[in-house]
């Protein structure tokens, strides 16, 4: 039975709009996973300046515990968060039963155009060193986001039979 959902993907891929529209429909809670950064990790990125596995390794751990209390809690949980590497991935998910990963795909232009017309610490500038980072996930629900949020929604319930 799932009770956790990670929605990831590279910056500007709709994991917090489709993470939102998700839990909202299963009335579910929702974090985003950027809300967890150290400040110091946020300056970085703002500068342009790509996080390292040191970088990452202290927020990593801290979701873990996140979604850990909400299992515990038995609190579904919606948790966007990049989670580009399969160690990372791991790390998230580490001794946890129920909890799903749905990674959200698309071209990298579309992701780019998204990212150029929104506010956010994470310029464009990093598109590139993301894709370069990312290692897709070989066992999550695979979505392609070029389709509509509400469609995107329905498949993953369908699927994950919520």
């Amino acid at each position: 039975m799932t009770r956790a959902i990670i929605v990831t993907g590279v910056s500007g891929s709709g994991k917090t709009t489709f993470g939102t529209a998700l839990a909202q429909k299963l009335n579910w809670i929702f974090a985003d996973a950027d809300d967890y950064h150290p400040s110091s990790n946020v300056q970085k990125m703002a500068r342009g300046e790509a996080l390292t596995d040191a970088d990452r390794e202290p927020w990593l751990q801290r979701l873990h515990t996140l979604i850990e209390q909400h299992l515990l809690e038995q609190r579904p949980l919606v948790l966007a968060c990049s989670a580009l590497k399969a160690s990372y991935r791991e790390t998230l998910t580490a001794n946890l039963e129920d909890v799903h990963v749905v990674f959200l795909s698309g071209n990298r232009e579309l992701i780019a155009q998204r990212m150029n017309t929104r506010e956010h610490f994470m310029p464009a500038s990093l598109l590139e060193s993301q894709l370069n980072t990312l290692e897709p996930p070989q066992d999550a629900l695979m979505l392609d986001i070029g389709q509509p949020i509400e469609f995107m929604v329905r498949d993953v319930m369908a699927q994950l039979k919520l």
